[in-house]
């Protein structure tokens, strides 16, 4: 995406077009994104996208919090070059930005394949994606889309060891980089929207693809016939939630090579103990304010998580709406930082194209930040001081 120049120009592919007549059909803010978004998403799929747990008041500080912080300029920089390029696991990625898992993403395209559209979006941007479990297309083949971009597959650890071991051994062979271990959805929060519908898409077979693709599951169902999708929901039920001790990293650790991500980790012990325990990463995450109301904006958590994980890679994701977000996080101390809402807003109402477009602004914006305000690198605006508290 950048390989000709530098993120920010993609404004300059805008103005230009401009001059011929050619005017943007995709929304330049994240309010006209989602407005355009909730038009476009069936009511079931929406509440379960946009709705967050309680009062979604975590929800709003997630997203609120980030204005508390603000960025120093440092001038006279000459940064007409600017590098957002980040080391993960020894893999070099063009950018910091990836696409946060999202359950249902595959439901929000309007064909009904979401995932594909997504991995096929992170081919083209090079954006790496976070495939969740819950998809509509089987892992094999959402990793088959991915092009030369790295993939992640992120685990809901089921109470079956096996299945954990077969979801785990076939994203290795289907080529994902890493494994984001969640664990703050064993059960789910308490959502007034989705119990207002009485809806839980997976309760309706939804987005269960990698289970009913799997030999271990499938072994689980006995003689039930092969389509039989309320056997498999009943299944599903059963063994989805696993809550996980510390005592289980071990376990998780011995059972790939693959670099392992603790998503959900926001406490300084926890960041020690998941080091002690053999993680390659802790991902910053409170879910986006989705499991439990009442806690603090994620962006609030980063520095003390940064500060205790000690070189240890730092994931971020929660309340990320605008390429300034992307640079405050960054400036804070994360390695690399998810985004989910925007982009799923931008699949439904624009498919491939549409991730793309939220991609690509989200890069524009952080990158042009960075250029007018003196930081050519992401390791410069954390050794600079770039962020104040307001």
């Amino acid at each position: 995406m950048n390989s000709k120049g530098q993120y920010g120009d993609y404004q300059n592919e805008i103005y230009f077009d401009g001059l011929s007549g050619v005017l943007p059909t995709m929304p330049m803010t994240f309010p006209e994104l989602e407005a355009r978004a909730q038009a476009a998403l069936p009511p079931s799929v929406l509440s379960y996208v946009a709705g967050g747990a309680g009062d979604e008041s975590t929800q709003r500080a997630n997203v609120s919090a980030f204005e508390r912080y603000g960025l120093v300029p440092r001038m006279m920089v000459g940064a007409t070059q600017r590098d957002l390029g980040v080391d993960l696991f020894g893999l070099k990625l063009p950018s910091p930005l990836f696409m946060a898992p999202v359950g249902v993403i595959g439901l929000c395209a309007q064909d009904g394949h979401g995932d594909l559209a997504t991995a096929r979006a992170a081919a083209r941007s090079g954006v790496p994606m976070v495939a969740s479990t819950l998809t509509v297309d089987p892992m094999e083949e959402v990793a088959a889309e991915f092009g030369d971009t790295p993939g992640f597959f992120q685990l809901y650890t089921p109470t079956d060891r096996a299945l954990a071991e077969s979801l785990v051994h076939r994203a290795e062979a289907a080529g994902f980089k890493g494994i984001v271990v969640t664990l703050d959805t064993w059960l789910t929060g308490w959502r007034p929207r989705d119990l207002a519908t009485s809806n839980f898409p997976q309760l309706r077979g939804h987005a269960l693809a990698n289970y009913t693709s799997d030999p271990v599951f499938r072994a689980r169902l006995a003689k039930a016939p092969e389509d039989d999708l309320q056997a498999a929901v009943v299944e599903w039920i059963r063994i989805f939630g696993n809550p996980l001790t510390w005592d289980d990293l071990a376990w998780l650790r011995s059972i790939t090579e693959l670099p392992i991500i603790l998503k959900g980790i926001c406490h300084p012990e926890d960041v020690h103990r998941a080091k002690d325990g053999g993680a390659d990463a802790v991902y910053c995450s409170n879910h986006g304010g989705r499991q439990a109301n009442g806690g603090l904006a994620a962006i609030d958590l980063l520095p003390d998580v940064v500060a205790a994980a000690d070189g240890l890679p730092v994931l971020f994701d929660s309340g990320i709406r605008t390429g300034a977000d992307v640079v405050k996080a960054l400036a804070l101390g994360a390695t690399a930082v998810g985004v989910g809402r925007p982009y799923a807003y931008g699949l439904a109402i624009g498919g491939v194209d549409g991730i793309v477009h939220v991609l690509r602004s989200l890069l524009a914006e952080a990158d042009l930040i960075m250029a007018v305000d003196g930081y050519p690198t992401p390791a410069d605006l954390r050794a600079q001081g770039a962020i104040r508290r307001r």
